[in-house]
């Protein structure tokens, strides 16, 4: 027998999301939690999250509710949904210091499956399908995925001709000089397994065992600093203290002296997202 009662909101699964009550053969109780996807790339949205918490857990089990499956919701057109564990959650954003070893630990703790960037499938940043083919190259690859959300933010914002000129610089001089040393004289560069789009709404802390839990995630195998890029975010409460308490677990790549302009390069992508997300917002296009 199954019971479902609506439970939570969000921006982007555009039907409901549900705490479902099952009752099992022997009488016992077990709790879901269910959300849906509604539209034309809603199977990858949740192909995409299912497969992103699946990995984080293999690696850090507990860090993300442990999921189930995912398919089509029968009689409901374009209709997916993602089935997981339902976890009891204290809605407040993890402390600096337990937050900053959790996430290291799963950055540093997980190996990529080709030893190269990218993921086994697409997933989604908010409503936009990001390009996770294997590149060897994190230069290479985080100027794909740059460009690839610079070009959405345009087609929904509109030509700016002087953003346009200039993220043409950024591409063809920033990006190589301030990412290419990461792979330079010797140096090998981990690709990591980051949450992709972790702030503080993505996150919360388990009733049950007191640590921190983190979901909605939009997963890749990444520069291990790509994930310090949202916490840039201007009016965040992830910000200056998370940072610092993450790289006391996890330290700067070398060279060490470019890492504020690498946080710098890769938080304009996670605020290309929210501008696409949410257009017409002034103040994100300004920044």
């Amino acid at each position: 027998m199954l019971e479902g009662i609506p439970w939570g909101a969000s921006a982007w699964t555009t039907t409901y999301k549900y705490k479902v009550t099952a009752e099992l053969a022997d009488g016992t109780r077990r709790f879901f939690f269910v959300k849906t996807a509604k539209g034309p790339f809603s199977a990858v949205v949740m192909e995409g999250e299912f497969n992103s918490l699946q990995s984080i857990s293999s690696v850090s089990p507990g860090l993300v509710p442990q999921v189930h499956g995912w398919g089509k919701m029968t009689g409901e057109p374009d209709t997916y949904f993602l089935a997981m564990d339902f976890l009891d959650l204290n809605m407040t954003l993890p402390g600096p210091t337990v937050f900053g070893l959790a996430i290291a630990d799963l950055h540093r703790n997980s190996t990529s499956p080709t030893g190269k960037f990218g993921f086994s499938t697409p997933t989604c940043h908010g409503r936009h399908v990001q390009p996770n083919d294997w590149d060897e190259s994190w230069s290479r690859y985080f100027s794909r995925l740059l460009t690839s959300f610079f070009e959405i933010y345009i087609g929904v914002n509109g030509h700016w001709r002087e953003y346009e000129e200039a993220f043409a610089t950024l591409r063809a001089r920033v990006i190589p000089r301030i990412l290419e040393p990461l792979q330079a004289d010797g140096r090998v560069l981990k690709p990591c397994l980051v949450h992709g789009d972790l702030w503080e709404d993505n996150t919360g802390i388990d009733v049950n065992t007191g640590g921190p839990v983190i979901y909605d995630a939009s997963a890749m195998y990444a520069h291990n600093e790509y994930e310090l890029g949202m916490w840039r975010q201007n009016g965040f409460k992830i910000g200056s203290e998370h940072i610092e308490a993450y790289l006391q677990q996890y330290p700067p790549s070398e060279p060490a002296y470019h890492f504020d302009d690498r946080n710098r390069l890769y938080s304009i992508k996670f605020k290309l997202a929210h501008s696409s997300g949410w257009p017409g917002l002034t103040d994100t296009r300004k920044t």
